[in-house]
């Protein structure tokens, strides 16, 4: 009798996500919110929050990692922002940088939003991330959909209503 057992390893192919994110802010720093949105096949969903006080940078950020985080495996994610700072960090190898030079800027400054950045960089190792940087309120209709959501959310967190 042959006790040889053959197996097959089937592993599907990580979901491919579209993630768009953008961040509000009255004031820099002063109220703030962030929107995302999610699609994945024919469903979407969509992500908002703020805080009382923030900058518009954190909320670009924070959009971008509430959106990885509520992904429940590991995908490979086409994130569409309108942010330089967020897609520069990758795209340029900035956050390379930053981390070789133990988190300091080209300007021996210490990096703004370093916990932030540390966050995202987990997501990264987790997720296969490409970048779509574009214009900002020039009539992309997913963006402007996210940043009606951060807008939205800023104006709750500005009245209180986090």
């Amino acid at each position: 009798m042959n006790s040889e057992k053959h197996t097959t390893a089937t592993q599907s192919a990580p979901k491919q996500v579209e993630l768009f994110c953008d961040g509000a802010c009255s004031g820099n720093p002063g109220p703030g919110g962030w929107g995302t949105l999610l699609r994945f096949g024919g469903s979407e969903r969509e992500l908002s929050g703020g805080e009382k006080m923030t900058t518009n940078n954190r909320m670009e950020l924070q959009a971008c990692i509430s959106g990885l985080q509520s992904l429940k495996e590991a995908c490979n994610v086409l994130i569409t922002t309108d942010s330089q700072y967020l897609a520069n960090a990758f795209q340029k190898g900035w956050l390379d940088k930053w981390q070789k030079n133990g988190w300091k800027t080209s300007g021996k400054e210490p990096v703004k939003n370093r916990e932030l950045w540390e966050t995202l960089l987990e997501l990264s190792r987790l997720h296969q991330l490409r970048w779509n940087w574009i214009k900002g309120h020039a009539g992309h209709s997913e963006n402007e959909r996210c940043d009606k959501l951060a807008v939205m959310a800023r104006d709750r967190a500005q009245r209180g209503q986090l």
